[in-house]
Parts: structure tokens; sequence; C-alpha cells
């Protein structure tokens, strides 16, 4: 990464706004993503018992999360993400163990009493806050979890079978059927709400605004949004009055994501780049840099807005990046790209120590097993977000601020990717470790001829040569 400037290695945060914190506002933040239960665990607690494969409680709560923010502010992250607050399935054990999770709902007006009580999350929101971060809460209103086809509807919100669509399986292949068919199998079912109703509109309206407004929410994530009528959302996320970014889970598919942003949800999870940038850069793989620039090329002419987009490299859904690449260099390039480039950066919990789960249930492991070590890769993640941090605030009064300043693609080759946005110019490479010195990538800069760049990582100076170009070895 380069600048024509050099920059100040200052501790730069963004004030929090007592007002709902909009799209805009998004724009400049950094997300950490946690699953609440596997963060932290209580003073004396014994770090050894939590087994990911037994996918049952490991302890942690809303208050082992607000003792132990240092380690997510100290990485520079301006935003938290936590698993959802709603109560969870309160009865037997399910042959995919318990909700420690978060997304298996029974009673949406009730918290979940694992992670804590009322006055445990308003505790933490208050500290966040305190910390000049935002708090984004996962919300899930596509189902509740149920263990058969014909459960007692008494136990959820909307307490009547008239509320929800009639049982069949989902083909994926049919958009029809992913918005009114049941997700999960017979030995979780998920009873999927018919959110074309008045009285779920209604009613999930009126609890989402009480649950923002109660706990000084800042952002919602939505699981599971295509599963759910699009005229659903404009209403619910009206209600709340925060952003609003849903999971369209796919693949390379940029028109199937981006129809669900601008008119139906303010942002959705990238999913087409996370693909692309795993083709891209994991090691083995194609190290496919089409991948990365068709799905840029795409993303501008189909996203109503790119500067909102969710980046990010792992989730509690997909294996982790070390699981599937045997070269940490890969994952460094790949969070640059990330950071650097249009979009919110994301973090999920973990990814700071390497962790190598690959698949749920296996990449839901206990942090605490690290001891929250500073290792390399937390390291790099405040440098980049120390940067990242930075351009946003020197950049947020001038005409056309680095947030929102289009990615441009000034090079690429069969070893990476040059690209820039705003001053800074990025230049990423899959060659992994060790450097190589017989490959090069030469950049055609905007900058003139013996212009001194600074490598804001290194704090070396890289001088551009004649007919505009930067060369550089492909380490």
């Amino acid at each position: 990464m380069f600048t024509p400037l050099l920059w100040s290695l200052l501790a730069t945060f963004l004030f929090y706004d007592a007002q709902a914190a909009s799209a805009a506002q998004w724009r400049g933040r950094s997300i950490y993503q946690v699953i609440v239960d596997r963060y932290a665990l209580p003073s004396g607690s014994d770090l050894t018992l939590c087994d990911p494969s037994e996918q049952t409680w490991c302890g942690g709560t809303w208050n082992t999360l607000r003792e132990n923010l240092d380690h997510i502010q100290n990485a520079g992250f301006t935003a938290v993400w936590i698993s959802p607050v709603q109560q969870n399935w309160q009865g037997k054990r399910t042959p995919y163990g318990d909700p420690y999770h978060g997304y298996w709902i029974q009673d949406s007006t009730q918290l979940n009493e694992r992670f804590g009580t009322a006055d445990d999350l308003m505790a933490l929101s208050e500290e966040i806050h305190r910390r000049d971060m935002y708090l984004m809460v996962d919300v899930v209103v596509n189902d509740v979890m149920a263990l058969s086809t014909d459960p007692d509807y008494s136990i959820y919100m909307f307490k009547d079978s008239s509320y929800y669509h009639s049982y069949c399986p989902v083909d994926y292949s049919n958009t029809t059927s992913e918005q009114i068919c049941w997700l999960g199998d017979f030995n979780v079912t998920l009873p999927d709400l018919d959110t074309t109703n008045p009285t779920v509109i209604s009613g999930y309206s009126s609890w989402i605004s009480e649950l923002v407004s109660t706990y000084r929410i800042d952002g919602l994530r939505i699981d599971a949004a295509k599963h759910v009528d699009p005229a659903f959302w404009p209403a619910f996320c009206g209600a709340a009055d925060v952003f609003c970014i849903g999971e369209v889970f796919g693949g390379l598919d940029v028109e199937d994501c981006a129809e669900w942003q601008g008119d139906v949800l303010d942002s959705v999870l990238n999913y087409p780049m996370y693909t692309a940038l795993t083709q891209a850069f994991q090691i083995p793989g194609p190290l496919n840099i089409s991948a990365l620039t068709d799905t840029l090329s795409q993303s501008k002419q189909l996203y109503k807005d790119t500067t909102v987009l969710g980046n990010f490299l792992e989730n509690q859904d997909l294996p982790r990046w070390a699981a599937g690449s045997v070269d940490v260099q890969t994952l460094y390039n790949a969070m640059t790209f990330n950071f650097m480039s249009d979009g919110i950066p994301i973090c999920y919990y973990g990814q700071e120590m390497g962790f190598r789960g690959a698949g749920d249930p296996l990449n839901r492991e206990p942090l605490w097993t690290s001891n929250y070590t500073i290792t390399p890769t937390y390291q790099f993640i405040q440098q980049l977000n120390q940067f990242r941090n930075y351009l946003v605030n020197s950049t947020a009064n001038i005409s056309t601020p680095w947030t929102t300043a289009e990615t441009q693609v000034l090079t690429t080759s069969q070893y990476g990717i040059a690209f820039m946005k705003g001053d800074v110019i990025t230049i990423l490479t899959n060659i992994g470790s060790p450097p190589q010195n017989n490959t090069h990538i030469a950049v055609q800069t905007p900058y003139e001829r013996n212009t001194a760049l600074t490598n804001v990582l290194t704090c070396e100076q890289w001088v551009v040569g004649s007919q505009a170009l930067l060369k550089c070895n492909t380490l």
C-alpha cells in the first residue's frame, strides 16, 4: 500500500452519534464479529472445557464481552457485531447440539438469558459507546426453531400457525421456494414466518423499534435476508431507523446479491467478493486474479453503493481462511483488499489468531484459548485499521472523502493486482511466501516521475519511474 503523503500513527476514532446511525456513518467503520458464547469467560473459569465439536454452551456472556473489549478496540476496530440477542430454543438438546450460536429463535420478545440480563446488554451497549464504537446486533426474523413440522406455536412470538407458511422443503433453484419454504431439515426444522402477513409486519416493526431504541443499537445484521419477502424489509428497517446489512448467501453471482441492496436493504454482505478473493489468493487454489477484477467490474455496474458493502473473509458459516490456505501471507493480502477497497471491512473473531476451523461447528472455536495474544496477524490488522481510520477521519470534510472515492484498477497480472482509492495505491500479490524477486508488477500511476511514495507498512520510500510507472517485486 502506498500514498504520496507521509501519515502519522495516530489513534483516531469516530465519535458516537446519539442519533440513528446511517449507512453514510457506517462507511467509515470497521467491524469485529463476535459469537458471544465463544469470546470470553468469567475470571477463574476453566479455559480447557470448550470443545467446538460438542456443539454446546461454553459460557461467554454480554458481561464477559464487555470486560474484554480492549482486545477489539486495541486492534483498531470501531464497531462490534454480536450474536442475536433474541431468546433461543428452550427445549431438549437437538441432534445438532444446543443453540449456543444464537440463531435458533424461540420468542423474540424475550432476551437470551444464556447471554445475560437486560441490564447486562445495556451495560455492554453503554461501554461500547463510551469507547466511541458502534454496536451491531444480528437479528433473525425469517424463522423460528422447532424439532418437527408440527410444533407448538404458543411458545413463539407469533403464537398461531396462521402466521407461518405451511411446511415445504426449500428448492434453492426457485426464488419463491426460498422465500416461503422452511430452512433446516427434519432434525432441526425452522418454521418460516409469513412476512407478507400484516400482523407479522406490524409485530416485527414494533419489536425492532423498541429493541433498537432501548439498547441504543447502531446497526442490524440480518440473517437469511434473501429468504424473506423483499417487500418486508423497507418497513422493518424503517422502523429500526438504523443501518441494515443483510446476509444474501451465495457465490460469485453479483446480480443475485445486488438486487437486495438499495430499494430493499441498505447493504449486503459481499459474498461474491469473498468468493473471488478465495479464488484469487488462497494457496492451494486457482490463483485467478480475473475472478477478482471481473467481480469488481460487475459490482460497479450492479450495486447501488459499493462503499457500504460488508467485506469479509470468514464468518460463522464458512471455513476459516487458514483451513483453505497454507500461507498466512495470502490472508494478509486478502485482508488488505477488504480494508483498502470500497466497503466496510469485517473480521470474524479468531481471524487475528489464525484459527483453522474447517466449517460449522469447528469454525466456532473459543477465543480464550489464544490468551488474546498479540499475534503478527493481530498487529497487521492494527496497521490496517490505523491507516484506514486515519484516511476516514482526515478526509471526512473534503469534497470526495476517502470512503466514497471510487476504487480504480490500475493494473493486473497473473501475480496480482494494483488499484487506487483516493490517494492510496494498493498493490497485492498472490505469490505467497517466500518472496520472489524474479517477477514484477509494473503499475501505471497518476503521479509524475520521481514522486516519492511511502509504503505505509514499512515506511520505505518508493520512487515513481519513467512513464509514471511504479515497479514492484512480487513480495
